[in-house]
């Protein structure tokens, strides 16, 4: 086997027993690579080793860890003890390494992996309160350890309620890991941060160390009330269903995304954020997405802010669908005036993300009630409240003005004034 260092950062995770082992920080740190590492030694020393690398969703291997760790085994000249296979990774003495998305498990099928001796999940930070649940009575072989690496979107996410909240599991190993701890830190990914440091300010902090994603002062939007109204699934008797664009005005390499997203209501009353298919590309390109959203959904409407295309946006759409029913709105006033009504609605538990949306929920926790401060275009965020402003007409006049049901809600919801 070819010899390894341990970075110092991470030597109380291979020297100390605990039942679960975590690490947080930022991009850079060597957080995936240390547990690629740890899994693969165990799995060359321990006959019948079994693990599972573990992630909220997986929609392909592509996503997975499979090909970091059969990286690391040939990196460790192991490559004669393992078998890598297109699905798994057999190990000595018949043992396994199998890639799962939680999404996709129920209490019944998590079952099969009640014999595993290791459970890693990376990017923890998406992982639901209901997938933790599922994931840790089932780990429960003798000796059997569950691993998390995370860069930390918000306190509420489930794994930083469990492994950095009041009270941690007593057997827990939790260290914090940046790029600074990294003496294998490429020069490249220097590069990267300090672009980031320089272009991105707002988010140098959560992308490179490992900091809550940022939230303005006086944002009208709260992580921890979106948080809180969060689901797993959504009714299957929506009464409609939408699918709103926000085009880009351009499309080159520093274009903003044409944002575009899915939000349904129920016979309730309830709003739910159900896809963003937000994307880069030509006017044919996001209409054929926003086309293949209206299908996948069997929506009703298509809701497209017009204020830099006019008709060509409507012309745009039927070019790829003769027929289809499109409603096209006009900005008259700032986002953020437009953007109120809806965020009233939080507080008060009318509208719910169905599963999780960083890129979108960032821009919202950007808008504040005098203005956005975010430094991009809030795409995806413009597209959804276009939708829930469609869903929620009582909410708005035609001119996007508050009605009396706004302030009704925002008075309900405690931030009236604010």
């Amino acid at each position: 086997m070819t010899e390894f260092i341990v970075p110092d950062v991470f030597k109380p995770l291979w020297e100390k027993k605990g039942r679960y082992k975590g690490s947080w920080g930022g991009r850079g740190s060597g957080k995936s690579h240390n547990f690629a590492t740890m899994l693969v030694i165990r799995a060359a020393k321990e006959e019948g080793f079994r693990a599972v690398c573990v992630r909220e969703v997986q929609k392909s291997l592509k996503e997975s860890a499979l090909r970091l760790i059969a990286d690391t085994i040939e990196r460790l000249g192991l490559g004669s003890k393992f078998e890598v296979q297109a699905t798994q990774i057999k190990t000595p003495g018949n043992g396994l390494i199998g890639f799962v998305g939680m999404q996709d498990h129920t209490a019944e099928s998590i079952k099969s992996l009640e014999g595993y001796n290791v459970a890693w999940c990376e990017e923890a930070q998406t992982l639901s309160e209901r997938s933790l649940e599922l994931l840790r009575p089932t780990i429960r072989a003798p000796g059997s350890e569950l691993w998390f690496s995370w860069n930390p979107r918000n306190a509420s996410d489930s794994v930083d309620r469990l492994l950095r909240g009041q009270e941690i599991p007593e057997s827990s190993i939790v260290i914090k890991a940046n790029y600074f701890n990294n003496q294998f830190f490429p020069n490249e990914l220097e590069e990267e941060r300090l672009f980031d440091k320089k272009n991105n300010p707002d988010r140098y902090s959560h992308i490179w160390e490992g900091e809550f994603e940022p939230q303005a002062i006086g944002a009208i939007w709260s992580r921890q009330v979106i948080h809180d109204n969060r689901r797993d699934s959504y009714p299957n008797d929506l009464e409609r269903i939408v699918v709103a664009v926000d085009p880009a005005v351009s499309d080159t390499e520093n274009s903003d995304e044409h944002g575009i997203v899915v939000c349904g209501v129920d016979g309730n009353g309830h709003g739910y954020l159900l896809e963003d298919g937000s994307c880069h590309g030509s006017p044919h390109q996001w209409a054929t997405r926003a086309v293949a959203m209206f299908d996948k959904w069997e929506a009703d409407q298509v809701v497209i802010e017009k204020n830099q295309g006019g008709d060509m946006c409507r012309h745009t759409l039927q070019t790829i669908r003769r027929g289809l029913p499109v409603t096209e709105v006009h900005a008259t006033r700032g986002k953020h005036v437009r953007a109120e009504p809806i965020s009233a609605l939080y507080p008060v538990n009318r509208i719910s993300h169905v599963g999780s949306f960083p890129e979108l929920e960032d821009q919202l926790c950007l808008f504040t009630s005098s203005g956005y401060e975010g430094s991009k275009s809030p795409d995806r965020a413009e597209a959804m409240i276009w939708a829930f402003t469609e869903l929620f007409p009582g909410m708005t006049t035609e001119r996007g003005k508050p009605t009396e049901e706004f302030y009704n809600y925002a008075e309900e919801g405690g931030w009236l004034g604010s």
